[in-house]
C-alpha cells in the first residue's frame, strides 16, 4: 500500500461510524472496520492528503462536486455516519476556520452575498420548495405532513407566537417571497412591510401582493434593513426568518440594535435562526460555495444582546428535528426533479446542491447545529398570553 493509501486508510478509519468499503483511483478496494460494509465511497482521484490536512472540509467538499469523490448509497446517511463519530472532523469546523480572514458583512457586502444565493432563478427554487416558496425550515404538526403544509403551519405559528392584532404595523426583515406578510395581512388584517436584498424575491413577492390585491396592506422593498433605521415610524411587530444567519458575527450587535430602534415600547420579536452551541466560523466550504459572509451565532449570544438592548426573552423553542426533516423534503424534492433542474444548471452545480442539502440535513439530526425561534419584548409587556395554549388553538 502506497503512502496516500496508508494516509485514506487511517483518516477513514478515524472519520466514519460505520464499516465503509473504498475503491481506490486505481481499481484496487479496501474494507474498514468490521462486518459487512455499509457504505462504498469512491475516490476516483488521488486527493492531495495536504489538502486534506489543511482543510478537509473544503478539499472534500471541492472532491465532491469534481467527481474525484463519489458515494454509493445515501449521502445523508453517509455524512450521519460521520457526524455519529464524535472524534471526526465534522466537529472541528471552528478549528480549520481560523485558516482564513472573515471580512466585515458591510451592506454592499451583504447584498452581493444574498444575491449570490438567493438570485439563482425562481425557476430553480420552484422546482423543488413547496408552492408558497417558503424557504426555511418547516413546522411539522404531524409526521406525516406534506412540506407545503409542513410550511403552512410555520408560518401560522409565527403569526399565533407574534400576537397580531388589527393595524399593527409589521416589519419582516429577509421576507423571502413574502409568504408570511402576506398571510399576515390577510388573516390578521395588519399593516406589513417585507425587506429583502434579492431581487428575484423582491420581483416575485411584489407580484404576490398584486396578485393578492394587498396594495396599501403589503409593500415589499428591495433594501437592508441598517438602511431602514430611523427613517420609518416604528413597528409594533418585527419578525425575522432565516437572516440572521447572513449577518456575520460583527453584526450581531447591530442587528438587535437596530430591532430596538425599530420597536415600539412593548412590542413584540419573534427572531428564527440557526444556532450553535458554542461560537465559531461556519466551515470553509460552505461560506465558499453557499453562503458568502454567513456565520451562525450560538444561542448565549444572541441572549446575551437581547439583556443589553432590554429587549425581554419570553420563549425559546428549539426546531432542530423539524429542520432535519425539511431539509430531508427538499433533498428529496431535489432528486425528484433532476431532470428539469439538468436544464438549467450543469453538472458541477447539481453534485455542489446536492451535498448542501444533504450536509445541512445530517448536521440537525445528528450535528452540531440547531434552529431556535425566538420571542422577546421592547421593555415589559404584559399583554402576551400566560400559556402557551393561543398556540395550539385552531
Amino acid at each position: 500500500m502506497n503512502l496516500d493509501k496508508i494516509f485514506f486508510a487511517k483518516f477513514l478509519k478515524n472519520a466514519f461510524s460505520d464499516t465503509v468499503k473504498v475503491r481506490y483511483w486505481d481499481g484496487t478496494e479496501e474494507k474498514y472496520g468490521e462486518g459487512e460494509a455499509k457504505f462504498e465511497i469512491y475516490i476516483n482521484q488521488d486527493i492531495p492528503k495536504k489538502d486534506i490536512v489543511r482543510d478537509p472540509f473544503l478539499t472534500l467538499g471541492e472532491a465532491y462536486m469534481s467527481g474525484a469523490l463519489d458515494f454509493k448509497g445515501n449521502i445523508r446517511e453517509v455524512i450521519e455516519s460521520v457526524y455519529k463519530n464524535k472524534e471526526s472532523f465534522l466537529h472541528k469546523a471552528n478549528v480549520f476556520s481560523k485558516l482564513y480572514k472573515v471580512l466585515p458583512n458591510t451592506i454592499k457586502k451583504s447584498k452581493t452575498d444574498v444575491q449570490y444565493h438567493y438570485d439563482l432563478g425562481n425557476d430553480f427554487y420552484s422546482l423543488w420548495l413547496d408552492k408558497t416558496m417558503t424557504y426555511s425550515c418547516a413546522y411539522f404538526k404531524d409526521e406525516n405532513d406534506s412540506i407545503y403544509q409542513a410550511q403552512v403551519n410555520k408560518v401560522d405559528y409565527i403569526l399565533k407566537k407574534l400576537n397580531l392584532k388589527r393595524d399593527q404595523r409589521l416589519l419582516d426583515i429577509g421576507c423571502g417571497w413574502g409568504e408570511l406578510v402576506i398571510k399576515a395581512a390577510k388573516k390578521y388584517g395588519v399593516n406589513a412591510l417585507g425587506i429583502t436584498l434579492s431581487k428575484e424575491q423582491f420581483e416575485k413577492a411584489s407580484e404576490k401582493v398584486n396578485e393578492n390585491n394587498l396594495q396599501g396592506k403589503v409593500e415589499i422593498k428591495l433594501l437592508d434593513y441598517r438602511e431602514l433605521v430611523g427613517k420609518t415610524d416604528k413597528f409594533d411587530r418585527i419578525v425575522s426568518v432565516g437572516m440572521i444567519e447572513h449577518s456575520g458575527r460583527k453584526n450581531l450587535p447591530v442587528y438587535m440594535e437596530s430591532v430596538k430602534k425599530m420597536l415600539n415600547e412593548g412590542g413584540v420579536s419573534l427572531l428564527h435562526c440557526i444556532t450553535a452551541q458554542t461560537e465559531g466560523e461556519a466551515n470553509e466550504w460552505i461560506k465558499k460555495y453557499i453562503f458568502p459572509g454567513g456565520y451562525i451565532p450560538s444561542i448565549r449570544e444572541l441572549v446575551s444582546l437581547m439583556a443589553d438592548n432590554d429587549l425581554h426573552l419570553v420563549d425559546a423553542e428549539s426546531l432542530r428535528l423539524h429542520y432535519f426533516k425539511t431539509l430531508k423534503c427538499w433533498a428529496e424534492n431535489f432528486e425528484n426533479n433532476l431532470d428539469k433542474i439538468k436544464k438549467i444548471k450543469d453538472d458541477r452545480f447539481i453534485r455542489m446542491w446536492r451535498l448542501y442539502l444533504n450536509a445541512c440535513s445530517a448536521s440537525f439530526h445528528y450535528g452540531v447545529v440547531d434552529i431556535h425561534q425566538f420571542l422577546f419584548t421592547k421593555g415589559l409587556n404584559n399583554e402576551l398570553p400566560m400559556t402557551r395554549k393561543y398556540l395550539y388553538e385552531d
